[in-house]
């Protein structure tokens, strides 16, 4: 015998509504989305010297940070003066990273000797394309 909705000749389906599903779904990718390029820069604080350049060209592979205490990041992990040569010259090792831009973030307060240095130092592990990045005239701190 067949069952039926309140004697109707249609019969009961079960279904799962997945439309509740969807929207969590979507909410986690849009916060992933939003929360990715904050983890992408180590927890120095930096802040940058303000100056007139060109847009960006690439997307940056390889960015080391320096804030007015000395310490040292290597995209977000934080490295010391004496590891960083050689930890960044393993990154450069890789295959993938050949051409890689090295942009180095140093606070306005670092002295230019400790940036020379640091490029100096990044040179001498393979860097074969460095910049500096600053902020474009009027923008924000960081």
């Amino acid at each position: 015998m067949k069952r039926t909705n309140r004697g109707s000749a249609m019969p009961l389906r079960a279904a799962i509504n997945v439309t509740p599903i969807i929207d969590v779904s979507l909410t986690l990718v849009i916060i992933l989305l939003i929360t990715a390029p904050m983890m992408a820069m180590a927890d120095i604080d930096v802040t940058l010297p303000a100056a007139v350049s060109r847009g960006a060209e690439e997307v940056v592979k390889v960015t080391i940070s320096m804030n007015e205490t000395g310490e040292l990041a290597i995209n977000e992990h934080t490295v010391g003066e004496s590891d960083f040569e050689p930890s960044l010259r393993a990154l450069l090792s890789n295959p993938d990273n050949k051409d890689v831009l090295v942009v180095l973030r140093a606070d306005r307060e670092v002295p230019y000797s400790s940036i020379r240095s640091i490029l100096a130092e990044a040179r001498a592990a393979g860097a074969l394309r460095l910049a500096i990045a600053t902020l474009p005239k009027g923008g924000c701190e960081r």
